[in-house]
């Protein structure tokens, strides 16, 4: 397999009130990869296209603090779907794979949007789709498996394909960890175990940004996996459709990274529409997996050990298998201070002086 590379879109973009408005969101998007492709392919070949998680229809669900159900019935997406299907237009068009986010509902649940991630090939099929497993907790409305835990494990099993599916491609295999997912280590371990070789990584916002938060965890996650990291951060954002005023909530500084930890392709800039690029080079990575001693971490996993660290549970599953999810202070006072109790009551956690 020859290297490539990959190109991670930095959009503007605006938040939606119903779904018809993600058109202009996917208008500006065609845009931005032809310049994108076009300038990164004088280098190898872009085959790889990453929009980051936000990028068709903002976050307006999390930031407004909206009602749940409205938003599934009027902002949510199906998948596959007519957004879909542009973005497949995409990628007949270059050639490439295509990876993005969208607040989606499922077929089976009423009422309800999850926050998936998905692959579309080069000919504009969706071949993986990604329920998150980790949103930002103290504001994101979306569902996730764990939320329906029982639910979830008796339609797809207990297994790692029904948590953290892993797309084998021309291009090497590709999985999907969003945003707060890489916050935790065990989402990119979960899908180094299934197989992934080039993970979708975005997007997070300012001021975990500008504290390294993101760059810091992101490079972490592909050195202990030994895996390429693809994280593009969102531009510029316009609350609604015919908003002028730009705010630049997230940041900039998006990366490619190796499966070393060592960044290829980086931009620090966030403020409006650009994108970062880099090169992946997959056979050098099965390569170092194969060939390394020490830092192919991944074979040296002492299962039997670490099993013990989750056998009390700590979050609540089945959250929401018989009710929508809670808004912004009704979460905060329920789960997240329960939580806090939690660790201190069983002193894991000692508790703060002041």
């Amino acid at each position: 397999m020859k290297p490539y590379t990959a190109v991670g879109l930095i959009p503007a973009v605006r938040g939606i009130r119903r779904r018809k408005d993600i058109r202009i969101n996917l208008e500006h998007l065609r845009h931005l990869v032809k310049a994108a492709s076009w300038l990164s392919a004088l280098d190898l070949p872009v085959r790889l296209i990453a929009f980051p998680e936000g990028a068709l229809q903002a976050f307006n669900d999390e930031v407004l603090d909206l009602d749940h159900v409205k938003f599934a019935r009027e902002c949510a997406i199906d998948i596959p779907g007519e957004e879909t299907e542009e973005l497949g237009k995409i990628a007949r068009e270059y050639g490439a794979f295509i990876m993005a986010q969208a607040k989606a509902r499922h077929p089976d649940i009423k009422d309800r949007f999850f926050n998936v991630g998905f692959i579309l090939d080069p000919k504009g099929k969706v071949i993986l789709q990604h329920y998150k497993v980790s949103p930002l907790f103290p504001v994101e409305h979306s569902v996730c498996p764990h939320d329906i835990y029982d639910w979830w494990i008796e339609k797809y099993g207990r297994n790692l394909d029904a948590f953290w599916p892993v797309a084998d491609t021309a291009i090497g295999r590709l999985g999907i960890m969003m945003a707060n997912e890489g916050s935790y280590p065990e989402n990119a371990r979960a899908l180094a175990l299934n197989g992934a070789e080039v993970v979708y990584r975005a997007s997070y916002p300012h001021p975990g940004t500008g504290n390294e938060i993101f760059e810091i965890q992101s490079r972490a996650r592909a050195l202990d996996n030994n895996m390429y990291v693809v994280a593009p951060n969102l531009g510029t954002y316009y609350l609604f459709p015919e908003e002028t005023t730009p705010i630049d909530t997230f940041g900039g500084r998006s990366f490619i990274i190796n499966y070393k930890g060592q960044i290829v392709g980086r931009q620090e800039y966030g403020g409006d529409s650009t994108y970062v690029a880099g090169v992946i080079d997959i056979e050098a990575l099965r390569d170092h997996r194969a060939r390394a001693q020490w830092d192919n971490w991944l074979k040296d996993v002492r299962t039997e050990l670490y099993q013990l660290l989750y056998e009390q549970p700590i979050y609540p599953k089945n959250l929401y298998l018989k009710r929508e999810p809670m808004k912004h202070a009704e979460y905060r006072e329920k789960v997240i201070k329960r939580q806090i109790r939690l660790m201190h009551e069983r002193d894991i956690w000692k508790k703060p002086g002041r």
